[in-house]
């Protein structure tokens, strides 16, 4: 019910505020902000969505929790679908989740409100969907990796060098003539 509130409300709010804009400026003014909102938006949704893929990459390389950089990567793509929407909430709406410390903000008050139970982050023997059995190898490591070996174990077997078989540059196919 809400949702179908907010398809209804948001329209009247922005028709509300173009005709209250429009009436103090005129019609081009008022078209010229919403244009140039969309412009600026653009690049600053450019620029804040580099940053957040840097921070989301920063912190998967160094094993840490990726939550808040993927919440602040959602909120600068919600600002940029905002700011393509014309009108003047959405625009302020939408500029006001491009600022870092709003959306810091917005993510500690969704965090208090949601518990997060679990967060393994490709720990060896982790169920996951990666893993072919608990405690088992994963997919494409070999059996036993991960695992500690025994002191001292010894793994025998032989080898044998050869030569590498020597292939002509360019072979016929069969879908090709010579």
């Amino acid at each position: 019910m809400w949702l179908f509130a907010l398809f209804v409300a948001i329209p009247l709010i922005e028709i509300a505020l173009f005709i209250q804009v429009g009436g103090f400026l005129g019609l081009w003014p008022t078209l010229g902000i919403v244009l140039l909102t969309a412009f600026v938006g653009t690049a600053m949704v450019r620029a804040q969505g580099a940053l957040a893929m840097r921070q989301l990459r920063g912190s998967i390389n160094a094993l840490r929790d990726p939550t808040e950089p993927l919440a602040h990567g959602a909120m600068v793509l919600v600002a940029g679908v905002l700011l393509l929407t014309p009108g003047f909430a959405t625009d302020a709406l939408g500029l006001a989740l491009l600022i870092p410390a709003v959306r810091r903000r917005v993510f500690e008050a969704v965090r208090r409100r949601v518990e997060l139970r679990r967060f393994d982050y490709g720990a060896p023997g982790a169920a996951g969907p990666s893993a072919a059995q608990p405690g088992g190898p994963r997919a494409g490591q070999r059996p036993g990796a991960g695992r500690p070996s025994p002191a001292g174990e010894i793994i025998e077997g032989e080898y044998s060098e050869t030569e590498p078989v020597k292939t002509p540059t360019h072979s016929p196919s069969g879908w090709t003539r010579h």
